[in-house]
């Protein structure tokens, strides 16, 4: 992210506009998103089939992942927790507030950033390229609402995945903890008990919201307005997941400063 803000910094003025160029055309984008809407009919079978697509076939991974996370915290919580006059249920306390605040918004959406944003990107830049985009123009029909609302409807079920994330990750920790020898089961649950805070619930699915709308609407403007040819499809996937990752690091630390500041 650094590297991304000194590159503006020190660019040459025709580039900073070309960045200023590109927000500007994303913003527009998200307004014309919401104009001409398609018939509900048609709409409701894209939004499932992209909640099927986008949500429901990323869960494999986001459980797969989650589940080593929360082991690998609470095995280096336990690691650096050698004083024997700290109690083991730190252990648990620890594992708890790494995975609800961080683990599971954060790196969770920065590995959809790579699997869900290049998909759509990869998708849309493909209609693009074989031209699908300008028919779909030529019959009247708002393209951008056609392709790119049904992914917004359908990430804002990424919250009840961020849930499961959750439930996951601990449950990791858990089986790290107790297996490995690291702590008791019983001292493990009393740490995920201790000084416990629903907010942090609560600020976590705020985040996972925000993350979503970006997951889906900066990978679908890099598809949309791509140029180039099929090779191209491939350049504008990165593209895609470098600048995803990069606005989620920056909302992340946005809404950390105002939601826990």
């Amino acid at each position: 992210m650094l590297h991304n803000i000194l590159i503006f910094i020190n660019s040459s003025p025709k580039k900073r506009m070309k960045y200023l160029e590109a927000i500007g055309k994303y913003f527009i984008m998200i307004w014309e998103v919401f104009k001409k809407p398609t018939k509900w009919r048609i709409m409701k079978t894209l939004i499932f089939k992209e909640i099927d697509e986008l949500i429901y076939g990323a869960m494999g991974i986001i459980i797969f992942i989650s589940f080593f996370i929360g082991g690998v915290v609470t095995i280096q919580t336990a690691l650096n927790l050698t004083n024997p006059l700290l109690p083991k249920s730190l252990i648990g306390f620890a594992a708890r507030q790494s995975v609800i605040l961080e683990f599971a918004p954060t790196f969770t959406s920065i590995i959809m950033a790579g699997k869900v944003g290049s998909y759509i990107t990869s998708s849309i830049g493909t209609m693009r390229v074989t031209e699908q985009i300008d028919a779909l123009e030529v019959m009247g029909v708002n393209s951008l609402n056609y392709l790119v609302f049904p992914k917004i409807v359908a990430t804002m079920l990424y919250p009840f995945a961020v849930a499961i994330s959750m439930f996951v990750g601990i449950l990791g920790g858990w089986v790290a903890a107790v297996f490995g020898g690291f702590a008791p089961s019983g001292d493990f649950i009393q740490g995920l008990q201790m000084d416990f805070d629903s907010y942090h619930v609560t600020y976590a699915l705020i985040k996972s919201v925000v993350f979503a709308f970006v997951i889906a609407t900066v990978p679908s403007y890099h598809g949309f307005y791509m140029t180039g040819g099929a090779l191209d499809v491939g350049k504008a996937s990165t593209t895609s997941f470098v600048w995803t990752s990069v606005v989620i690091i920056i909302v992340n630390y946005i809404l950390t400063q105002l939601l826990l500041g």
